[in-house]
This record gives structure tokens, C-alpha cells and sequence, in this order.
């Protein structure tokens, strides 16, 4: 399969990523945490630009059933950040580093409920295969979702959860997208001229948190 290079869209993406500050719910704190990355790939889909999204396995201790960037957290083999992405997006869902072009890490992020530390390595899938889970006590689906259809404004929200934090969310093929993944995509979106007008109004989150996969919100329940 002959590799597509790095688009020099994505180029200008990172360079624009480079300093993006996240959300202050999201803000790391001067110590503490365990660190980790996820692998945020952009490939070329049939419509256009898109992104590999995992579904976390509902057995899963921590953040059961949530759609997310593979990832995890970075081993002491492990040689920074971008091996450790690499190296979980192989082990989650079969994809191989050499198909891969890192662009750059962009400024790390915190998920304060369970603490970790997280560094988005941004990439470029050259050879874009079918993969699947590897283990299905961790991942219990993968799939492609295009840059066009996570823009949608019908999907886009931005969520209060009982927690008191407030973040963007997408709600993409009958599921929900939210938290540190979100805020990611959010940024993305805007920085790469992708974003179009949306209802930015408040939904209330009802229960702890998102339950999984299924978990719908009421688009029209904004205050």
C-alpha cells in the first residue's frame, strides 16, 4: 500500500496546537498524577479528513465504556509519550507503528477524577488498515469518525456534569463523546478552521456521569 504524506494541513494544525492552553477543569497541577498519552490519528477518509476513536471496554475499572483516543499510561520501557501511544494503539487495536508519521506532542492535559496526566501525540495514519480490537477486555470497538460529521452543530453540546465542570461534548452515532477526549477534538476543530456555529447553551448532565456507549442527552435541554 503506497504511504499518503503528511498533509500540509495537519502541519499547520500542530504548529497551531502547539501552545493551545486546555480548559481550566483541565489543567494540570504542578505535581502529582500518573503520566500517559493517547494517539489522536488523522487519516484520509473516503469524505475527507477523519479521526480513530476507541471504545473502552464496559469491564474496565476505569473509564468503562467511554469513547476515547487509544492510549494509556506511559511504562518505564517506554521512551516518552509518543512510544508509549504507539505502543498502546498497537496492543488496543492492532495499529502498527510504522504506519504512522508522528507530527508532534501537544501540551499535556489532566483528568482530575482519576488523576492521569495525558499527552496528546498528534499523527498521521500513511497507511490507513482495518483494525480491531486486540483484546476485548480493554476495547470493545474501533472505528473511523469523519472531521465533517464530528463538526455536525445537531451533535455538539457543551455538558455540565454533577461534578460542577463544564466542557464541550459530541453526541456522534448514537453515542456520546466527553471529557478529555472532547476538549481535545473541540480544540482541533477550531484551530483548523473546521468548526461551524453551534448551540453552546448548557446541558445538565443527569447522574454521576456518562454511562457508556449508549448514553444519550437531550440536545434540546439547554439552559
Amino acid at each position: 500500500m503506497e504511504a499518503r504524506p503528511v498533509p500540509s494541513w495537519l502541519r499547520d494544525l500542530a504548529d497551531a496546537a502547539a501552545t493551545m492552553r486546555p480548559s481550566p477543569a483541565l489543567m494540570p497541577p504542578a505535581s502529582g498524577g500518573r503520566r500517559s498519552a493517547v494517539l489522536v490519528l488523522f487519516a484520509e477518509g473516503p469524505d475527507g479528513p477523519d479521526l480513530l476513536f476507541i471504545r473502552r471496554s464496559e469491564r474496565l475499572r476505569l473509564h468503562a465504556g467511554q469513547t476515547a483516543f487509544p492510549g494509556g499510561v506511559i511504562d518505564a520501557l517506554d521512551a516518552g509519550p509518543v512510544a508509549a501511544a504507539l505502543r498502546e494503539a498497537a496492543e488496543e487495536v492492532g495499529v502498527q507503528p510504522a504506519d504512522v508519521e508522528v507530527v508532534a506532542t501537544l501540551p499535556e492535559l489532566f483528568i482530575p477524577p482519576t488523576r492521569f496526566r495525558v499527552v496528546p501525540v498528534l499523527a498521521w495514519w500513511l497507511r490507513p488498515r482495518a483494525v480491531t480490537p486486540i483484546d476485548p477486555g480493554e476495547v470493545d470497538a474501533v472505528e473511523r469518525i469523519g472531521v465533517d460529521e464530528l463538526a455536525d452543530p445537531a451533535g455538539r453540546l457543551m455538558l455540565h456534569r454533577p461534578s460542577g465542570i463544564v466542557l464541550p461534548a459530541f453526541q456522534v452515532r448514537d453515542r456520546l463523546i466527553w471529557g478529555l477526549t472532547a476538549e481535545i477534538v473541540d480544540r482541533l476543530l477550531a484551530l483548523a478552521g473546521w468548526e461551524r456555529p453551534w448551540d453552546t447553551r448548557v446541558v445538565e448532565l443527569a447522574g454521576p456521569h456518562p454511562a457508556g456507549p449508549d448514553q444519550k442527552v437531550d440536545p434540546i435541554a439547554r439552559s
